[in-house]
Formats: C-alpha cells, sequence, structure tokens
C-alpha cells in the first residue's frame, strides 16, 4: 500500500492555472477509470472544486500519476509542474485530514469542502476506483473532521463565499433590494448564493440553468422566475447583479454579449461574481468599464475577516490531526505486514493438518489415545521450533545476537 497525493490549490497557483486542470463532473468517471487503466495506479479518487484539483491514489509510480494529470488535460507537464504538489504516506493522510477539517481552505473552517469531498468519494465508488486504503483514509478523515469541528472552534465567525459576495455587491450598490439579481446555475454554490440574496430582499431573482426544471425549483424557494441557458443573452440586460457558477467547460458570458448587455443598459453597472473554475466569464469582460467582475480568488480578502479567532484554534485542530495521522500511519505499515502474517499462517495450517491427519490414522488403529494426544503435541511444538532454532544455530556472529534478541522478544522470554 503506498497512498501518494497529488495536486494544486489556491494557494499555490493563480485561477489560471487551477483551471487547466479542473476536472467536469459529467466526465469524472471516465477521468477515474483512464487512470487506473493507462497508468500503475491501483485506486484513486479526484477532488475538483473552484480551489483545488487533488488525487488520491494508492500507487508506488507517483511520477506516472503526474505525469497522467498533464496528459489528460492535454498540458505540457512544465506548464503545471511549478504549481504542484506531490505528498506520500503520512504526508498524504495529514493533507486530508487538513482539507476536510477546513484548515487548508481559502475560508478557514469553511465546510462546504467536507461535502465536495464526500461526493468525491461517492464518484471514485461508482466509478470501481476506491479499494481498501482510500476506503480507510476517507473514512479516518471524516471522523477526523468531525473530531476537528465538534471539539474546537475553527468555524466559529466564518464568512462564506456567498457571503463574501453579498458583501462586495454592498460595495457596489446602495441597497440591493432596489436591484435585480441573476444566478447562472443551479448548483450547490448558487443556491448558498440565492439563500444570502434572497435574505437582501432584491426587486427581482431569475435563475439560468442548462436544465429549466432545476432553475426552476430552485427559483421556486426564491420566489424568482427561470429561464434555460439559451435564453440568457435577451435577458442579462436587465439585471444588475451576476453570480455564476457552473460546470461548464468553456465561458457562458463572452465579452461580447456583456458589451451589448451594457449598451442596452445605457451603461449602468454589473456587478459580477465568477465563482466557477474553469471560469464561466471571459477575463476580457473585466477590462469594460461598467463592469466590476470578481472572481472567487478576489473574495479572500473578504472571507479573512473572522479569521483572528478562528485562527487561535488552529493549533487545537492540528494537534488533533497529527495523533491521528500517527494513528493512520501505523494501520498502514501492519497491513504491509498482511502477506508475511498469512504466510507463517498457512506454514503453521499446513504442519497442523499433515499431524492431524497422523495422529487420526494412530487412534483409527487403535493406538491409545493419550499417547496420540502426547505424540501429536511433542511433533507440532517440534516443528513450530524446528526453523527459529535452526536459524539461530546457523547464523552468523553479526546475526546471532539480534536474532536472539528478536527471538526473546516475540517468545517473551526471560534471561536472568
Amino acid at each position: 500500500m503506498q497512498l501518494f497525493t497529488f495536486g494544486i490549490n489556491h494557494q499555490t497557483a493563480p485561477l489560471s492555472i487551477r483551471e487547466q486542470v479542473a476536472f467536469h463532473a459529467d466526465r469524472m468517471e471516465e477521468a477515474l477509470r483512464d487512470l487506473t487503466t493507462q497508468t500503475p495506479v491501483k485506486e484513486a479518487a479526484i477532488l475538483s472544486t473552484c480551489n483545488r484539483t487533488e488525487v488520491y491514489c494508492n500507487t508506488k509510480q507517483g511520477e506516472a500519476a503526474l505525469d497522467w494529470l498533464a496528459r489528460y488535460h492535454q498540458l505540457k507537464r512544465s506548464v503545471i509542474q511549478p504549481y504542484l504538489y506531490a505528498l506520500p504516506q503520512a504526508e498524504a493522510a495529514r493533507h486530508a485530514f487538513r482539507v476536510a477539517s477546513g484548515l487548508d481552505s481559502m475560508v478557514l473552517g469553511e465546510t462546504q469542502i467536507l461535502g465536495q469531498m464526500r461526493q468525491a468519494v461517492k464518484t471514485a465508488e461508482h466509478a470501481g476506483t476506491l479499494g481498501m486504503l482510500l476506503h480507510k483514509l476517507f473514512q479516518r478523515t471524516f471522523a477526523v473532521a468531525k473530531e476537528v469541528r465538534t471539539s474546537t472552534e475553527i468555524g466559529a465567525s466564518s464568512v462564506s463565499m456567498a457571503a463574501a459576495a453579498v458583501r462586495l455587491a454592498e460595495r457596489i450598490f446602495p441597497s440591493i433590494a432596489e436591484q435585480n439579481v441573476l444566478f447562472i446555475g443551479a448548483g450547490e454554490m448558487i443556491e448558498l448564493c440565492a439563500t444570502h440574496f434572497a435574505a437582501r430582499h432584491p426587486k427581482h431573482i431569475l435563475v439560468a440553468n442548462r436544465t429549466e426544471e432545476r432553475a426552476r425549483l430552485l427559483a421556486d424557494r426564491h420566489h424568482g422566475s427561470a429561464i434555460a441557458l439559451t435564453d440568457l443573452p435577451e435577458h442579462l440586460a436587465n439585471y444588475d447583479i451576476v453570480v455564476t457558477c457552473t460546470a461548464s467547460p468553456l465561458p457562458i458570458l463572452g465579452k461580447g454579449m456583456v458589451e451589448r448587455a451594457l449598451k442596452a443598459r445605457r451603461h449602468r453597472p454589473i456587478f459580477m461574481v465568477d465563482l466557477a473554475v474553469p471560469r464561466d466569464i471571459e477575463t476580457e469582460v473585466a477590462e469594460l468599464a461598467d463592469v466590476f467582475l470578481y472572481t472567487v480568488d478576489d473574495l479572500g480578502e473578504v472571507v479573512k475577516q473572522g479569521m483572528d479567532n478562528r485562527q487561535a484554534h488552529v493549533g487545537q485542530a492540528e494537534a488533533i490531526i497529527e495523533a491521528r495521522v500517527e494513528t493512520f500511519v501505523h494501520w498502514m505499515e501492519t497491513r504491509e505486514m498482511v502477506p508475511t502474517i498469512r504466510g507463517l499462517r498457512d506454514h503453521a495450517e499446513r504442519y497442523r493438518r499433515h499431524e492431524l491427519e497422523r495422529a487420526q490414522k494412530m487412534l483409527a488403529r487403535g493406538d491409545d489415545p493419550h499417547e496420540v494426544i502426547d505424540v501429536l503435541s511433542r511433533a507440532l511444538t517440534n516443528k513450530f521450533l524446528h526453523l527459529p532454532t535452526h536459524a539461530l544455530s546457523h547464523a552468523s556472529d553479526n546475526e546471532r545476537q539480534e536474532l536472539a534478541t528478536l527471538l526473546a522478544r516475540m517468545y517473551s522470554l526471560h534471561h536472568e
């Protein structure tokens, strides 16, 4: 078992790099199967969010897995190499525990990442790429995250990305209650944003999604309306605030579409928040004079508010994680001994069966049962002790004392 984790996140790579290695949700299972069939990777799970793309796997050839990431996204390894981190064994477990506990997030202590990790595990299970090692890793990961969140206040006063978007909007507009708000997408992040913006009672809420039915379900909860993504161009000009987060591999809002909307609005400003990775809004849109465009990285400063209180509990959380890493590493090391233990037991079982058959034959021909039991016990004792005794007798001078110490420990021997 060789646990290996690699990837990039908001601390190591800018958005322009992260979006190049993001995995589309609809193709995640295909990617997992490709990784485990085209490389020497036995197990795999992929965590792909707006802030990170990470691959958790069981492999002795980490370099092959790293090459696969670049090849799968049709990139040269050199393009992403400066931003990659590669973590073996204990470091990989520690990283998983920190991520799930919210210690590695842009928003310290945020809880959304835990749900995203659970979804990554479900996807890997469905793809058939989750084996014993990763199953145990994530089982421990979720238990550690729960312990950290219940034993510390790491999540107290946490400002979510959704709340940060509202705060930024309130810097642009005196009152959100006087604005029309457009949400593009209908996933978890958009649902969170819709809840926060709806609490400010905007004039109107519109939800645009690839599947109009799903958009309508979200819109109905907030007394809004819904449209299909294909109808977006004719509605964009009517909205002052646009929040988007879809799984589209290509931008949904191009510079030309936004320019036409601004012209129809007579250049009244539009506040835009793009929480998607890859981005839903073309980067050139930020160049337009009447657009206030914020990406997921731009919200970083806002979410740092309230950080001091949570930072005080990081040490306590790290101590919990370190203790659990030690336990998990011990489990992995124990599993490495399983083939040896199984071989030892098989060896002993062969002895047992052989002597049992011999004893049964003696009983069948009428031998004294007490004598049969005595012969059986002596034979088993001699066979079990033959190999260690032979090894000790034939050991070299350099090996003899070390072997004697080891045997004394194994058999609890006490010398005067």
